[in-house]
């Protein structure tokens, strides 16, 4: 896997800047940026306007699990941080405290992350046959794509709106020096723990304690959150240089890369479907066996950390587990053509590595992994922690 800053974020910052300037002269296609093939803005109101309604509840309710989960996520960081024996960067800005959203507000929330990630990335454009770039023809076809692009982000994350209870967004800010933001989704935290019957102050206090645990894991550790933007950039310059379609190399980079790296699928079917080369095959790779450590480590740090203040986490951690593999034949069909399956499978292979380099070198020793991208485990290594433990500890 590359460092940050290597061949590929060099290509795509030569690409950018021939962007700006308009292309040079005898490029054989032009260049231009991301940004100018999604409506972005028409994806954050059709993400608003789809999502589903979340659970019945009183205004009382409603501002007792606001409240209770703003406490809870201030709450959390002290226990996980002793547990997990991180401690954030001083040098870095201080953290803004969780927002605790609604479906709505977390779809907005992540297109601006989406634009965030992928509009400074670089898009090679074939020479137009039959119109003069830029001409009527060229704008009018431009202007499709970008509000069909832009309606797929929009109808994606409406979707996922209704799954996610938390969220440490690694991608606002990270160009500008900002911190990520922590999100918590009311309404389906107050669903799930209908749902599970569950202790509600329980539940609230368990789904911070995960969120807070991914907080610290890029803010005790700064490059990381360099990296995994740059790695990820770096794949999605790869996949658009594809001999595709536009629209369609651009459909499997929004289907895909964002659910690889934070939300529901664990290999990104979308993008699975847009690799041609080993070299791309093994970058996802790569990226799956760290998105499994992330969760992973914060599964492990959650249920750690969770008989200190969470008094019924072993009946949480049963029902959630349980949840998490679906019910119902219908709810296993969509998990299948999703990939959420492949997303439960990362939590777990991710924890049992966390476990079994926990057994053999404890926290001090598994907190090596943070300490660069050589650090961090292989796929194969995933599977085997031990294997890990020989390579880093000798």
């Amino acid at each position: 896997m590359d460092a940050p800053g290597g061949r590929h974020a060099d290509s795509a910052q030569r690409s950018s800047a021939a962007t700006r300037d308009g292309g040079h002269p005898g490029d054989r296609s032009a260049v231009r940026t991301v940004g100018a093939f999604v409506d972005f803005d028409l994806g954050a109101r059709l993400a608003a306007r789809l999502v589903p309604p979340g659970p019945s509840a009183g205004r009382e309710e409603v501002a007792d699990v606001v409240g209770a989960l703003r406490e809870a996520a201030a709450q959390a960081a002290g226990p996980v941080s002793a547990t997990a024996r991180l401690h954030r960067d001083p040098a870095l800005a201080p953290e803004p405290p969780a927002l605790v959203v609604d479906r709505a507000s977390w779809a907005r929330a992540n297109v601006e992350a989406f634009r965030a990630l992928l509009e400074p990335v670089a898009v090679p454009l074939p020479p137009a046959p039959r119109a003069r770039p830029g001409g009527r023809a060229d704008r009018a076809a431009t202007a499709v794509g970008r509000r069909t692009t832009g309606g797929e982000v929009g109808a994606l994350l409406a979707f996922l709106s209704s799954r996610v209870l938390g969220q440490f967004d690694v991608f606002s800010g990270v160009d500008s020096g900002g911190p990520g933001r922590l999100l918590l989704v009311a309404p389906n935290v107050l669903q799930v723990e209908r749902d599970l019957q569950v202790v509600p102050a329980d539940f609230r206090r368990w789904v911070c304690l995960h969120e807070e645990a991914h907080r610290l894991q890029f803010g005790a550790n700064p490059w990381l959150r360099r990296w995994v933007t740059d790695q990820a950039r770096e794949l999605s310059a790869d996949l658009l240089a594809q001999p595709r379609d536009l629209a369609e190399r651009l459909g499997g980079v929004v289907r895909g890369l964002p659910d690889l790296l934070r939300g529901e699928q664990g290999s990104g079917a979308g993008v699975a479907d847009l690799l041609q080369t080993p070299e791309q095959r093994e970058r996802v790779r790569r990226l799956v066996a760290v998105m499994s450590l992330l969760e992973g480590h914060a599964d492990v740090v959650m249920d750690d950390v969770g008989p200190q203040v969470v008094p019924t986490v072993a009946t949480i951690r049963a029902r959630f587990t349980e949840r998490r593999r679906g019910r119902g034949s219908l709810d296993q069909v969509t998990r299948r053509l999703l990939g959420l399956d492949a997303k439960t499978r990362q939590y777990a292979d991710g924890a049992r590595f966390v476990r079994g380099v926990l057994d053999r070198v404890g926290w001090d020793g598994l907190n090596v992994v943070w300490s660069g991208p050589d650090a961090l485990p292989s796929p194969e290594e995933v599977a085997d922690p031990a294997a890990w433990v020989r390579r880093v500890h000798g």
